[in-house]
Formats: C-alpha cells, sequence, structure tokens
C-alpha cells in the first residue's frame, strides 16, 4: 500500500445526517460524517459486521485495516475503505492519529453493483489522490448543508462517484489518471461553453481518440456527460434556490428557458416541473 505525507486541506468540520423521514426504492445513505481520532496505543476492538454498506475515506494519519476475508492492510491518506454489510471487519488509527469522512448506505441498486464486481469485497482498500479533490467529490454527495437532497438524488450523485473510484483506479488504463482529470475538465466551469478538442489536446490524446476512449471508460461521450453535469448542477439549483427556469437558464448558459427545459427532459426523462414537484 502506498503511503504519501501529506497535510490535510483546511476544511469546515461537521457532521451530516441522512434525511431518513423518506425512503427511494433503490436505495438511500443512512448517515455521514467526519470523524477525528486522537494518537492511541490501545488495540483495536474485535472484527464487527455492520450490516450496511459504508465509504471511509481517510484523509489523515495512519493506521491499519483487516478482515474476515483474509485482507490486512496499512492505511493512510488517499486510501478508501469498502465496508460490505456482512464482512467482519476492523480498522483504525495507530499512534499517528486517523481522520476519515464516511458515508453509509444500502439498497438494492447498491448490491447490484456488487453483483457485477463494481463495488468487490476481494478489493476492499483502493487509493485516491489528490485527497483535497477526492475528499470533495464525497462530500459533494449530500450536496450543501442549506438542506437535504432527496434520496434518489443523494443515491444517484453517489453512483457517479463510484463510477469515478472505479474508473480512476482500473489497472489497464491507458495512462494512469486521465479517465478522472478528464471529468474534472468537463465537469468545469458548468455556466460557460467548453471546447472539447481543447480538452483533448490537454490530455494529450487526438479528438478522435478522446472520444472513443472516453466513452470505452465513462460509458458515455464526452459531451453527453458534460451535459448529464450541467443539468445535475441545475437540479440542484431547483432544489436549493427559488430560481425560475429563466434564472436557471441564464445561469448555465442555455439560450433560454424553453431549451433548457428541453434538454433538463431528454437527460433526466422529466419537466422541470414534475422535478420540482417530486422535491421535499
Amino acid at each position: 500500500m502506498r503511503m504519501t505525507k501529506w497535510r490535510p486541506p483546511k476544511i469546515k468540520k461537521g457532521v451530516y445526517r441522512a434525511n431518513e423521514s423518506q425512503i427511494s426504492p433503490i436505495g438511500q445513505i443512512t448517515g455521514s460524517g467526519y470523524l477525528d481520532k486522537k494518537p492511541s496505543t490501545v488495540p483495536t476492538r474485535q472484527k464487527r459486521v455492520f450490516g450496511k454498506y459504508a465509504l471511509v475515506y481517510v484523509y489523515g494519519g495512519q493506521g491499519q485495516y483487516e478482515d474476515s476475508n483474509g485482507h490486512k492492510a496499512a492505511v493512510g491518506p488517499g486510501d478508501l475503505i469498502t465496508v460490505f454489510p456482512e464482512i467482519g471487519h476492523r480498522y483504525g488509527n495507530d499512534i499517528e492519529g486517523w481522520s476519515e469522512f464516511y458515508l453509509v448506505f444500502n439498497g438494492p441498486v447498491f448490491d447490484l453493483w456488487r453483483e457485477h464486481g463494481l463495488l468487490d469485497p476481494a478489493r476492499p482498500i483502493r487509493h485516491l489522490e489528490p485527497v483535497s479533490y477526492w475528499l470533495g467529490r464525497f462530500e459533494s454527495v449530500l450536496g450543501t448543508s442549506a438542506g437535504w437532497s432527496p434520496p434518489i438524488v443523494e443515491v444517484c450523485r453517489l453512483q457517479q462517484v463510484l463510477a469515478d473510484v472505479v474508473t480512476s483506479t482500473q489497472k489497464n488504463r491507458q495512462h494512469d489518471d486521465w479517465p478522472l482529470r478528464a471529468c474534472a475538465l468537463l465537469s468545469a466551469d458548468l455556466s460557460k461553453k467548453i471546447n472539447l478538442r481543447t480538452v483533448a489536446e490537454e490530455l494529450h490524446m487526438s479528438y478522435a481518440n478522446f472520444r472513443r476512449q472516453f466513452n470505452l471508460a465513462i460509458g458515455m461521450p464526452p459531451a453527453h456527460y458534460r451535459a448529464t453535469r450541467i443539468i445535475d448542477r441545475a437540479g440542484e439549483l431547483m432544489h436549493q434556490t427559488q430560481y425560475t427556469d429563466k434564472q436557471i437558464a441564464h445561469e448555465l448558459g442555455f439560450y433560454d428557458e424553453f431549451y433548457f427545459s428541453k434538454r433538463f427532459k431528454q437527460i433526466t426523462g422529466m419537466s422541470p416541473r414534475q422535478f420540482r414537484k417530486s422535491l421535499p
């Protein structure tokens, strides 16, 4: 396991709790937050069975991970631990302390990810850097602290992050991190038009090869990925603000609210009005 020396970013500490008053038929996030453990020489407690899935992203300190499948490894900043419902495990800090951000979740959609090997008990630890970027990605699953998102929205956000995790840690990529960098470039400046040829140049790829390889790695063309990220941002604005369709269209660079409404329905399967009615 690769270990790196790293200073934790300046982040706003807090504990988030999922809105458990509503249930999504495909799954839900039931808890999340930050956890800091002080340096300790006390041995980690016995293995426990958690009963749910969890992602634990370590952003400070050092420690150990062990599970009932025989996996045992040192972990540190940038390591993502995946906890499975029925697998006994234990992890925690050593004399250097431990800082983590965690997400607890369950539901049939995540069982499907596991069935197809995308959540793999044989690979409970993945390494993700840069730490500040990935910490922000995991935090973004819950949106902002201004209010709760509908459970189905949080589940979809988590699936997007999981897709990027799987992509960024694949062993047989042409370049170690190009899909991650491509997604970051395509997710930037959502209010402005983007030149896909320029993105390909920044990745040192031809335009044709970029489109082909991105589609293979992510499962959709880069233009569609960009459009999906824009519409995802539109949904966040509907939930977090009182913006009209016209204001959101202007904010995200659409020609007018009618074209925005058309694109929103093409991507989400519902009109902006229908989406607003589904919000709590």
